[in-house]
């Protein structure tokens, strides 16, 4: 038999509660799994789902979430051939940590996909700055999806 405890039991992590952080988890396996079965449609929303609850998440450096969702959404996005969506997701992602290189580099391809050549030009010009001194060569947004 399983103990249901009679008061709220909240654990925390950081400045948010575990409840809150699994949430945010749960959603990207979710989005994740979906997507690696075919069933896009469905993906998506689970990810998106999983975009705002991290959006919802308390302010903490580092952050309590600590890989961005938006890369996964927007990497699956670009798998799927949805550029435009794609580069939503990217700017959106850019707007809370400016110049974070995974972020520059998912717009980059979203715009170069959608031959906006001279915004995706400037971009990766931002990109070439930002990752400059990385060890790591990327080919995605996210390292849970190949690159296109």
């Amino acid at each position: 038999m399983v103990h249901m405890p009679t008061h709220i039991d909240v654990r925390l992590f950081g400045n948010n509660s575990a409840a809150a952080l699994l949430a945010v988890a749960e959603q990207v396996l979710r989005g994740e799994i979906l997507f690696f079965e075919g069933r896009r449609d469905a993906a998506f929303v689970a990810l998106r789902r999983a975009a705002a609850l991290e959006d919802q998440l308390r302010y903490d450096e580092p952050p309590d979430w600590i890989q961005p969702v938006r890369h996964a959404l927007g990497a699956a996005l670009l798998q799927a051939g949805r550029f435009a969506e794609a580069e939503t997701v990217f700017r959106e992602d850019l707007a809370k940590l400016k110049d974070n290189g995974w972020g520059l580099y998912g717009l980059q391809r979203a715009l170069q996909l959608q031959k906006k050549a001279g915004e995706a030009a400037a971009t990766e010009k931002r990109f070439d700055a930002v990752w400059r001194r990385a060890d790591l060569k990327i080919k995605s947004p996210c390292l849970c999806l190949p690159g296109v």
